[in-house]
């Protein structure tokens, strides 16, 4: 039976709605301090059913080394900490003694404009999904959940960023040959909120606006008190505001930043790149003088020396790790779509007022 659930697809995240509000509080008060905790529940036919969630401990950053001493950098790297292991474990042992699910289903933390592609991230996750295949990350984005429309998503790692990630190299020649790119690290899964049958039943029975604007007037207190006004809700005018969204600005000097960062990797690459033909070219010098000694000595019947000296003589620079500039790629991606969704708002907006803006 084991072995059955095992090969299910993973098909998608449920989340309780409780939970989310739970998220949505944490993330929201740590703001812009990052925010990680744990998520239990149970893996029902590919299904993964989040029905609890409860943060990490805050950790003390004036009782931490002075070179540890950055608050978000602690807080992202809370979820694979040993003491948060250990506070996690007893917590699920507490709600096993309730007969609550309690069974370790992932993890979630906070981002600030998408920037949540990071080491700590995928460290984090592949610390949960070693353990436990069925294992998500959720991320709320708390800058896009205040303009008003709720911000929340999961990712898993692919199965073969795992593999990769596990043997530990990221090279020119095992990316090659794995053909593993910046779009194969993170998986998205859909993500469901569910609600409860009595928050159903609750909402359905709440009171719905007055049919008309017009409200009538009562004709005495007992009307008042029998059967309250309810008035209808004011409108909106936020739609018809013209001017460039601060987001997706805040967004494009990300995407700037992103791009730069990329950029300098592959400087760095680059600098590798000359090196290494500088030493090859080294090498090859040595091992061409020394077949000339060995050439004349052999002549001469004297025994030829060594060709595989140069190994001891010569050292080749080591090839940094393509990882950094794969996470930057794939932010750089994020940043992107975020960019292509402010904007088209703003464009529909540009061109319905164009007529006003051109010069007759």
């Amino acid at each position: 039976m084991a072995d059955v659930q095992k090969d299910v697809p993973f098909k998608s995240a449920q989340v309780e709605a409780l939970v989310v509000i739970k998220i949505v509080k944490h993330c929201s008060a740590s703001f812009p301090t990052t925010a990680t905790g744990s998520l239990v529940g149970m893996d029902n036919d590919g299904v993964l059913e989040i029905t609890n969630a409860f943060p990490f401990p805050t950790v003390d950053v004036a009782n931490t080394d002075g070179h540890q001493n950055d608050a978000s950098s602690l807080a992202a790297a809370a979820p694979r900490a040993k003491a948060n292991i250990a506070y996690q474990n007893e917590m699920i042992k507490h709600l096993k003694e309730v007969n609550v699910d309690a069974n370790n289903v992932g993890w979630y933390t906070s981002a600030t404009m998408g920037n949540f592609v990071s080491l700590n991230f995928i460290e984090n996750q592949y610390h949960y999904q070693r353990d436990n295949d069925k294992t998500v990350a959720l991320v709320h984005d708390v800058s896009r959940s205040s303009q008003g429309a709720l911000s929340l998503r999961a990712f898993r790692l692919s199965p073969e960023f795992m593999a990769a990630y596990k043997e530990g190299k990221f090279t020119t020649e095992s990316l090659q040959k794995s053909k593993l790119s910046f779009k194969d690290i993170l998986v998205e899964v859909p993500v469901i909120v569910h609600d409860s049958h009595l928050l159903t039943t609750f909402l359905h029975q709440m009171p719905t606006l007055p049919e008309t604007a017009e409200v009538p007037l009562p004709t005495s207190l007992n009307d008042i008190s029998r059967d309250p006004a309810r008035l209808p809700a004011n409108p909106s005018f936020d739609a018809l505001d013209l001017s460039i969204d601060p987001f997706l600005e805040k967004t494009c000097d990300l995407l700037l930043d992103s791009i730069e960062a990329h950029y300098t990797d592959l400087n760095n690459h680059q600098y590798y790149q000359r090196q290494l033909t500088r030493e090859q070219f080294k090498i090859t010098q040595w091992q061409t003088k020394r077949k000339a000694e060995n050439a004349a000595r052999v002549a001469a019947k004297q025994a030829p020396l060594p060709e595989d000296e140069w190994q001891r003589l010569f050292k080749l620079p080591q090839e940094p790790s393509r990882l950094e500039g794969m996470l930057n790629a794939r932010q750089v991606e994020q940043y992107s779509k975020q960019v292509d969704g402010f904007t088209a708002a703003i464009t529909s907006k540009m061109f319905a007022v164009r007529g006003n803006l051109l010069p007759e």
